[in-house]
């Protein structure tokens, strides 16, 4: 163990040295502007920026430059997961999910449990003091427990935009007036608040209200149930799965088309929700070979996670099955409606290995209906076009935050997977680097 760790500093110190230019020659550019592959081309990295990309029989190798072969092979914007759980600055696993994140080709996450060790992470990650992608950071959680009246909401929401935080995180258990405070102050400061929608206010309130994005669906399944069943339908389980038997079909239109029009975008972490549902037992989902980088103890508390929810109360699967069919149609209706999509998975949760999940994330929104270069654009430049950022399309003048592939993307979207190398902020990590990375990570006994 003590040698690995050697090897990557001086891997890391290597890196800092060679990241001035970088060459990948004869690459296919998948630029993700529009659906387009530009075969045969040198990209150039300079400091951090594409600096040109051309023909590679009319653009020079930069003298001293790091020249990556991308003959037969693809080089896609980095993923961003845009639903992620973020250890504190110090905790063991940072640089494990760090490491897992960026091998996976991910070189931006949205944190979605801040903490005030964020804030300088944030800072550090960016300048290159620490390895991972970068990071846009919530504020602590606004919840039932954490919020006392809605004068309260409005003091945290305050403090939190001047501590510096991206966004505002919502939680569960907000009263509706705490909820209002939060959303009116947040809207005053123009600091997006993002999140869970909470129950006393519904999906509607919640878009017209400004919510920056719904994560996991939430309230999808409770907004569409009939006029007469109440304001939240009763017991619905772990995201209302249990109300999927009851809910009006044809409102997912409605609700697609009333989500659209309000500007609020959508991260459905749709895998985090049918492996937790679906009929596969949580000793395959334990199996998976991402599953080796997980300590055995967090392994143990998912299998109980899937156990606990198929054992709730109400829960069958043919209403689970309803509820995986519902979702996938209103993730589709949301697309088709011009609704923003962007990529999450929710990592690390339940059976979701940092980095990995967001490949089965994509593969889940291609069984939803949408096309690869669809699907891909969520987690590419769909995110750059919410957060504003430099990054998510292949074109001179953007931050270089890349991935080459070994296989075409739009062929089949599981080609993510297939990771040759990555660039992060201007530096060039090869797929071996990366693998000896997270292999001091791997736990033998984990399967």
């Amino acid at each position: 163990m003590r040698r690995s760790i050697i090897l990557v500093l001086l891997s890391l110190f290597a890196h800092a040295a060679l990241a001035g230019t970088t060459a990948i020659i004869n690459v296919n550019v998948v630029p993700m502007d529009v659906e387009r592959i530009v075969a045969g081309q040198t990209v150039v990295i300079t400091d951090g920026l594409i600096t040109r990309i051309g023909p590679v029989d009319e653009v020079p190798v930069p003298k001293k430059s790091d020249v990556v072969d991308g003959t037969d092979r693809f080089l896609i914007p980095g993923l961003a997961e845009m639903h992620a759980h973020v250890p504190a600055v110090g905790s063991e696993n940072l640089d494990r999910d760090f490491s897992l994140f960026v091998a996976n080709g991910v070189t931006l996450l949205r944190g979605m449990l801040g903490r005030p060790s964020h804030l300088q992470l944030r800072a550090d990650l960016l300048e290159g003091k620490v390895f991972g992608p970068r990071l846009i950071t919530s504020g602590p959680s606004m919840n039932g427990q954490s919020v006392n009246g809605s004068s309260e909401a409005e003091s945290l929401v305050r403090a939190q935009h001047a501590a510096g935080y991206d966004f505002v995180k919502i939680h569960p258990g907000l009263k509706a007036d705490e909820f209002e405070a939060i959303a009116r102050t947040a809207n005053e400061l123009g600091i997006p608040f993002a999140g869970h929608v909470t129950v006393a206010v519904g999906v509607e309130r919640a878009v017209e209200a400004g919510i920056a994005t719904i994560d996991h669906l939430d309230g999808y399944m409770a907004a569409m149930l009939p006029p007469d069943s109440g304001a939240s339908g009763g017991y619905g389980g772990f995201f209302d799965v249990l109300l999927a038997d009851q809910v009006m079909d044809e409102r997912i239109t409605e609700l697609a088309r009333l989500t659209a029009a309000s500007g609020t975008w959508n991260v459905p972490t749709n895998v985090l929700v049918e492996q937790r549902i679906s009929e596969v037992p949580a000793a395959e989902l334990r199996s998976r070979a991402e599953m080796a980088y997980m300590p055995v103890a967090t392994l143990q508390r998912w299998v109980v996670s899937k156990q606990e929810t198929i054992s709730d109360r109400g829960f069958t699967p043919q209403v689970a099955a309803r509820a995986i069919e519902l979702r996938r149609r209103l993730i589709l209706a949301l697309h088709d409606s011009g609704a923003g999509l962007l990529l999450g998975s929710d990592a690390p949760q339940v059976f979701n290995v940092p980095g990995f999940s967001l490949h089965r994330e994509l593969q889940n929104l291609v069984v939803a209906g949408l096309t690869p270069y669809e699907a891909l654009r969520t987690g590419t430049v769909n995110v750059s076009r919410f957060l504003g950022t430099n990054t998510g399309v292949v074109a001179e003048g953007r931050d270089a935050d890349l991935v080459l592939l070994d296989a075409n993307p739009f062929e089949d979207i599981a080609n993510t997977r297939r990771v040759h190398g990555v660039v992060l902020r201007g530096v060039w990590w090869s797929a071996y680097e990366l693998q000896q990375r997270i292999d001091r990570y791997r736990n033998e006994h984990s399967r």
